[in-house]
């Protein structure tokens, strides 16, 4: 693909379980669904989140303590930016000249992450991202990211960015979004299967709801890939009544909205695997707008306006205590 912009092309959302904590298994399910929506004519491919090497249900159906039978097995499964893993993916989306909006747990150190990357069709990593602010019981197993993962990224297919589920919910946070004039955008789900019936802000309704809204409040484009939950997961995690009424399998509701907020696909049956497709029109996100642009002509920054603090968070700072390197005005004499 030409350093031109593409402004007609299709997209596809991921909807399949995770090969549930093994990290090698599920680069090559990875790259297998890479190679498949490239056949088909794709040229972005979206994942749900922490696909790799899964979402961590077990922080929902019992206490810390049952829990801690998986992060050990968890931590070693994540994923290390740069690492031999990592670089498959890369070539994985090189080889089949697609880019690739991965949502994955990253490891940097003793700390994981909610992370999503973006990886061109050259195998190139445009960006990558830590959600802002975990959700819930999501605290207890990931750290936080910073402003500078609000971002949007001008690539060959468009303005792109990415948020990771409840950051939907998140007004500010989709207004920083929003003000990047993004074009396409990602919103990576674990699965809607748990707490069914008992919490309806967990629900797919509800959450799916709020990835259309994100389509109409920006006029972009949205895929909104989601996992499922396998058996075998539900034979690892819910071992008793109590856990299999709180942890269904299935949960599966992918979908992709247009700028004007349409589902521009038919859904496929929850428990079921798949790729959803659907055609992208940058142009007529001029249209969609026309009517709303809630940061341009829709908008009142005299009235309400957004502070965003978009540099990275840096937990250590060096500094020298020779005082015969600073200078009589107490500045670094370099």
């Amino acid at each position: 693909m030409s350093s031109a912009e593409t402004t007609k092309y299709k997209v596809a959302a991921v909807q399949a379980a995770p090969e549930f904590l093994n990290l090698d298994k599920g680069i090559d399910k990875a790259i297998g669904l890479i190679q498949e929506a490239a056949k088909n004519g794709a040229k972005l491919i979206a994942f749900p989140e922490v696909w790799l090497p899964g979402y961590p249900w077990w922080i929902w159906l019992d206490s810390p303590a049952w829990g801690m039978q998986f992060v050990q097995r968890h931590f070693e499964n994540a994923l290390v930016v740069g690492s031999p893993q990592w670089d498959r993916l890369r070539q994985a989306a090189a080889k089949n000249k697609i880019y690739v909006v991965l949502g994955f747990c990253e490891r940097e150190g003793g700390t994981l992450y909610i992370a999503q990357a973006i990886i061109n069709d050259a195998g190139e990593v445009v960006a990558t991202r830590r959600k802002l602010k975990p959700t819930h019981a999501e605290r207890t197993v990931y750290g936080e990211g910073d402003g500078s993962h609000l971002a949007v990224h001008q690539t060959s297919i468009g303005r792109l960015g990415a948020l990771s589920c409840a950051e939907h919910i998140q007004p500010l946070s989709k207004y920083a979004m929003y003000s990047q004039h993004e074009q396409v955008h990602v919103a990576a789900w674990p699965s809607f299967s748990v707490y069914r019936g008992a919490a309806f802000q967990l629900s797919a309704e509800a959450n799916l709801a709020a990835s259309q809204v994100y389509a109409l409040e920006g006029g972009c484009y949205v895929l909104a890939p989601c996992a499922l939950v396998s058996d075998a997961m539900l034979d690892m995690l819910a071992d008793t009544p109590t856990k299999k009424q709180l942890l269904l399998k299935g949960g599966g509701f992918a979908q992709i909205f247009g700028p004007d907020a349409k589902p521009l696909c038919e859904p496929i049956p929850e428990d079921q695997e798949g790729l959803l497709y659907a055609d992208v029109d940058l142009g007529f996100i001029g249209v969609a707008k026309a009517a709303y642009d809630p940061t341009g002509h829709y908008s009142r920054p005299d009235v309400v306006r957004l502070l965003l603090n978009s540099k990275p968070a840096v937990r250590v700072h060096s500094f020298n205590t020779d005082p015969s390197e600073y200078n009589s005005s107490g500045l670094n004499a370099e």
